[in-house]
């Protein structure tokens, strides 16, 4: 029986992958599809972002040190907050380490979208992050929409409104 190793690297903006010797990119460019995400979120709860097809969702990379990480998240949750019954879904995933889960569980406990850690990310095709925050916008389709990161375009609530807002609009395929 052969071994398939499986080795990534990260390179501007992509996660790659030797899959039994053949390289497989997972692009994380606007309009390109999602690359796979599944975690286990904080409260126990799973995430599987590709089983959330036919809905909008925000993928937000973040860590409880990161102090426009922090800033940002108030916008976040009111956003959630207010769209959420429209075919909104959010996944915080703390770049904490696994020993500071406790801070994190603390953190998340003032906001109403759920979290994970992303050392309990069983699949994360989007890779570590090469800085935070960083926030996606996946369409209903699995299409990345919007790329929002501190040092060029910062999350704001009007900023996740002119990404999500025209996306929720359209009515889920099929």
């Amino acid at each position: 029986m052969r071994r398939t190793a499986l080795i990534p690297l990260v390179m501007s903006g992509c996660l790659a992958l030797f899959v039994g010797g053949r390289l497989a990119l997972a692009s994380t460019d606007v309009g390109q599809p999602a690359p796979a995400l599944t975690a286990t979120e904080l409260d126990g709860g799973s995430f599987d972002l590709a089983a959330l097809r036919g809905r909008v969702v925000v993928v937000n990379f973040w860590a409880t040190w990161c102090a426009p990480c922090r800033a940002e998240m108030p916008a976040l949750d009111a956003f959630y907050r207010q769209h959420r019954d429209q075919g909104l879904e959010m996944i915080g995933i703390s770049a904490d380490r696994p020993r500071d889960r406790g801070d994190v569980v603390k953190t998340m406990g003032a906001f109403s979208y759920p979290a994970a850690m992303l050392r309990d990310a069983q699949v994360n095709g989007f890779g570590a992050p090469a800085a935070l925050p960083v926030t996606y916008v996946v369409d209903r389709t699995g299409v990345i929409r919007a790329k929002f990161t501190a040092d060029q375009t910062a999350v704001t609530e009007q900023r996740l409104a002119a990404a999500v807002l025209p996306l929720l609009a359209q009515k889920p395929s099929g």
